[in-house]
């Protein structure tokens, strides 16, 4: 078991269990597992983030390696920008969507992707030993890489028909969310020739407008724009512009399982007898959507980490999360906000259809999650309650309780916040909300025992 790297990296409260001694010898550790540089960083625009920036960099050169920074960038600009621009790795300093306190660090290998489960228990290892590279004959140095966002963004638009787009003058509507896509996404929609309405477009660590994770509940500004403008779509990044929740043209938010259903049949049409890539907590129609291509679906844990890993030996050309990460593997096997925008806009442009109408093109689909405060010791009794009272559920990620092919509930713990996570499925809505509130009635009458 992982100590320090949970669903995604290694996230900690800045100054209290995530100190800059903690990142300066986690560091040592990374850089002894990336062996030689250079080495890319970098960094969302939480108000530790550059301290930490410049931790990490002179740790780095304190080994031996040579590191560029190219500063607020979002997540999957920092790790296309480390496979096209030849580096041997990178780090992103980012706590994604977690509350202003935390911060965290976020490795990715020369292939651009997230470093594997195993390789995170090797760094791991490295920093419990202490055993990084020994004192270098010439110390590392620290330059700057201005080429990022550039090659990030032209990446993008080399998988759409970047023509199409521009002739269709799509009104796009952007919740940057104070996060890192603000350096991006509106420079994409300008290429495209879009007319952008911008929400929240101002980096803030301390993310005023709405916080820094998208939810169907703190949307409600984005809705708004989306009917007043008359706009084709609507969009709201996370924290660190990997993730990405739809609005339609009605003003209505979709759940990251529904975007992910309506690209995925948009991509398959056009690419059948693919691999799709999906996580436990995924609603069940995404097979069924395969099927219809003569694609296949893989399952995978929780976790981005997990959905790319398997991406990248599978060569899947989808991979997805249930929260709005979307992953395109012609691009890079990671998820990234700023692709799943231009996917939807190619979407767009070749159907001439109003998204709304493509949504009801999908089969129908019901789900949920909701969380609940649980600290650690209390989640192995919490499991065990379960299994026991269900002994045939799926044990291999906290538990999926499976009731029937299109009704089932999964209870795991984040790996980066002290709660645990309910996600259901059910085959009306009405069925759905019955079954949500009788788990979450479940689980915290386990949690308080």
């Amino acid at each position: 078991m992982a100590k320090f790297f949970g669903t995604n990296g290694i996230r900690g409260v800045f100054d209290e269990d995530f100190t800059l001694e903690f990142v300066h010898d986690m560091t040592l550790a990374i850089g002894t597992y990336f062996g030689k540089g250079p080495v890319l960083i970098g960094y969302d625009g939480r108000e530790s983030s550059p301290v930490i920036s410049k931790v990490v960099s002179s740790a780095l050169n304190s080994i031996g390696i040579d590191c560029n920074v190219a500063g607020i960038v979002p997540t999957p600009c920092l790790e296309f920008a480390v496979k096209s621009l030849g580096y041997s790795g990178g780090l992103m300093i980012t706590a994604s969507h977690n509350p202003s306190q935390y911060n965290g660090i976020k490795p990715c290998a020369s292939d651009g992707v997230e470093i594997s489960r195993e390789d995170e228990l090797i760094i791991e290892d490295i920093y419990l030993q202490k055993k990084w590279l020994e004192k270098p004959v010439k110390w590392g140095v620290t330059g700057t890489e201005n080429r990022a966002i550039e090659a990030y963004l032209k990446g993008i638009i080399s998988h759409v028909d970047s023509k199409l787009i521009e002739s269709k003058h799509f009104k796009v509507v952007l919740d940057l969310g104070n996060g890192a896509q603000a350096v991006s996404a509106p420079n994409f929609c300008e290429l495209l020739d879009c007319e952008t309405f911008l929400i929240n477009q101002k980096i803030d660590g301390a993310f005023p407008g709405r916080g820094s994770e998208p939810t169907p509940q703190n949307l409600s500004e984005l809705s708004k724009i989306v009917r007043e403008n008359n706009a084709d779509v609507g969009i709201a990044f996370d924290g660190d512009g990997d993730r990405s929740i739809f609005c339609d043209n009605k003003g209505d938010i979709l759940t990251g399982d529904k975007s992910a259903l309506v690209l995925t049949q948009h991509i398959l049409k056009k690419n059948p007898n693919s691999l799709v890539v999906t996580c436990l907590n995924s609603g069940s129609n995404i097979e069924v959507l395969a099927e219809k291509f003569d694609s296949k679906v893989i399952r995978t844990k929780v976790g981005s980490v997990e959905v790319s890993r398997k991406m990248v030996p599978t060569g899947a050309l989808i991979g997805f999360e249930e929260n709005g990460g979307f992953m395109y593997g012609k691009h890079n096997q990671v998820r990234d906000g700023c692709m799943t925008l231009a996917l939807m806009l190619d979407l767009l442009a070749t159907s001439g259809k109003p998204l709304t109408e493509e949504i009801a093109s999908l089969p129908p689909s019901f789900t949920t999650k909701d969380k609940i405060p649980c600290s650690a010791e209390k989640i192995p009794k919490l499991i065990s309650s379960l299994k026991e009272e269900f002994p045939n559920s799926d044990i291999s990620d906290g538990i999926k309780i499976t009731l029937d092919s299109k009704n089932w509930v999964m209870i795991r713990p984040s790996g980066t916040e002290p709660i645990v996570r309910i996600y259901a499925e059910s085959e009306s809505q009405e069925k759905l909300d019955t079954l949500m509130s009788e788990y979450l009635e479940k689980v915290s009458s386990i949690i308080s025992r």
